[in-house]
């Protein structure tokens, strides 16, 4: 293969251009692997045989770049969250970067959701929290990438809604966005092409092309960083703690006034004020949660962050600063979401709450879903 060839060979993984020569730069593979009928870079070939990843990804200007020049084209978006980080997962200026192009809004991992949350109820308070953040999609549509739930339904409403056009798939890191299309490759089409998933953030590193027919393609962009999403705050060996990997179990705790909780070492939520009332967790069934006295709390935490009280470890323990947000629970059924983390239903007589993230990470108000 001359260098002229090469050079137009991209990996069928992350869609980041082939090179030979440097073996510590984005796109590198060893020049016996050019003869394979699918080509992948050493990162790609790494994270899927030894689940490791290097930490590259695009820098800001890469991903403006191309999310401008879907705004260049006629296509259908297809916008993928995740449904337990919605805001932490949200892609902020969607519709400003993609000019006039519609928007259809697909919400992931739907599989690990309790089977008593209202579906209805779900959706209609994702076209809520968009409309609230400034999108109004064509349609909303839930999904599991991992198990193949809703696949059908989204691939009619990708075609109802494109009349003929290109797809771009876009969305923040690890919403499960590559996993989703190579989903949809293998129930609805042939296609040597997998793409590279892994549960670290920035897995694409330049857009993938996947012909849908003679005149229009699907495009998968890479996850875009938004640095204040939870798995920002945690090692990389630390995701499969607090991403959950199964239908979350929830968790009931009878709670008097004046109690803590905490969730590892990632959220502490206090309830400093109301009637003795359940607070239910709906969090990784691995996470670890410790009750204690609210005039212990900060004692206890400065003693056993990164150890008792983890994620995250030691060292990103120290790091953290904490924000404070202040929730007066009306009686009835609500919800406080923790981006990134899950939430926590209170169906009591109202409550006066305050709920401790590192900063950048959301929480809010909702009601319940269940």
């Amino acid at each position: 293969m001359d260098k002229q060839e090469m050079m137009e060979l991209y990996c069928a993984g992350c869609g980041v251009a082939i090179q030979t020569e440097d073996k510590t730069s984005v796109g590198y593979a060893p020049p016996q692997s050019l003869e394979k009928e699918t080509v992948i870079c050493q990162r790609c070939y790494r994270i899927r045989h030894y689940n490791e990843a290097s930490t590259v990804t695009l820098g800001d200007d890469d991903f403006v770049r191309i999310l401008n020049g879907i705004g260049d084209t006629k296509a259908l978006v297809v916008q993928v969250v995740d449904i337990f980080d919605f805001n932490g997962s949200w892609l902020r200026g969607l519709p400003r970067f993609v000019g006039g192009n519609p928007i259809l809004l697909v919400g992931n991992k739907v599989d690990l959701l309790p089977k008593n949350v209202n579906r209805n109820r779900l959706i209609n308070w994702m076209r809520k929290s968009a409309a609230d953040l400034g999108l109004k999609p064509l349609d909303v549509v839930l999904v599991s990438a991992r198990k193949g739930e809703g696949v059908e339904r989204l691939v009619q409403a990708m075609n109802e809604y494109r009349k003929g056009r290109n797809i771009y798939v876009v969305g923040v890191t690890n919403v499960g966005k590559s996993s989703l299309i190579n989903r949809l490759l293998k129930q609805f089409g042939e296609s040597e092409m997998d793409i590279t998933t892994s549960q670290f953030p920035g897995t694409t590193l330049d857009v993938i092309e996947i012909p849908l027919d003679d005149k229009s393609s699907l495009y998968d962009t890479p996850g875009i960083v938004n640095r204040d999403q939870l798995v920002h705050k945690v090692a990389p060996q630390e995701l499969k703690i607090i991403m959950p990997d199964k239908p979350i179990k929830p968790k009931v705790y009878q709670l008097n006034a004046e109690q803590t909780m905490f969730i590892g070492g990632l959220a502490r939520i206090d309830f400093v004020k109301g009637e003795r009332q359940p607070f239910v967790f709906y969090l990784s069934n691995h996470l670890n949660i410790h009750r204690t006295k609210l005039a212990n709390a900060d004692e206890l935490y400065a003693k056993h962050k990164g150890e008792m009280l983890a994620p995250p470890g030691p060292d990103a323990a120290e790091a953290i600063v904490w924000e404070k947000f202040t929730f007066k629970v009306p009686s009835g059924k609500y919800d406080i979401v923790i981006s990134g983390l899950g939430w926590i239903a209170m169906h009591g007589k109202g409550a006066n709450v305050e709920v401790h993230v590192p900063k950048g990470v959301a929480a809010g108000l909702r009601p319940s879903l269940i």
